[in-house]
């Protein structure tokens, strides 16, 4: 794959691949505190990646792969898919979140099926709007 090439070629010149937060459709669940990049995505002494995940408190292996992309989607495949987020619009990066089940940072689903936009002010949680769409509260 396009994305396989990019990272060999990143290893052999030296240089760290990017994260890429998009393959195969789904959206990779992005760790800024995992070494991989990737959560639930571990380098193994062979040099290959291991995905693992928690079901109901245990640990799930679910295989080792070539590359921590390919790890990341076995991940992503495991973890339910989710669309692709959006990480830019109306000339702005968007503060995008594995942990928060929108993508977004400080972007809520509300009961309605509308998107709420938060944020914590000097301690105080400060509503920003409600709209359509997670991207239009990201944004």
């Amino acid at each position: 794959t396009a994305v396989e090439a990019a990272v060999a070629f990143a290893r052999a010149a030296g240089q760290a691949p990017a994260v890429v937060t998009e393959a195969g459709g789904l959206r990779l669940h992005v760790s800024s505190v995992n070494s991989t990049g990737y959560r639930c995505v571990y380098a193994s002494d062979s040099g290959r990646f291991q995905a693992r995940r928690d079901v109901d408190g245990r640990d799930v292996f679910l295989g080792t792969y070539g590359t921590a992309v390919e790890a990341a989607v076995a991940f992503a495949r495991a973890a339910g898919q989710a669309p692709a987020v959006v990480t830019e619009a109306g000339g702005l990066r968007l503060h995008v979140s594995s942990v928060n089940s929108t993508g977004y940072r400080c972007v809520y689903a509300s009961d309605s099926g509308r998107f709420q936009a938060r944020r914590d002010v000097d301690g105080r949680d400060v509503f920003l709007g409600t709209y359509g769409t997670a991207v239009e509260a990201a944004v």
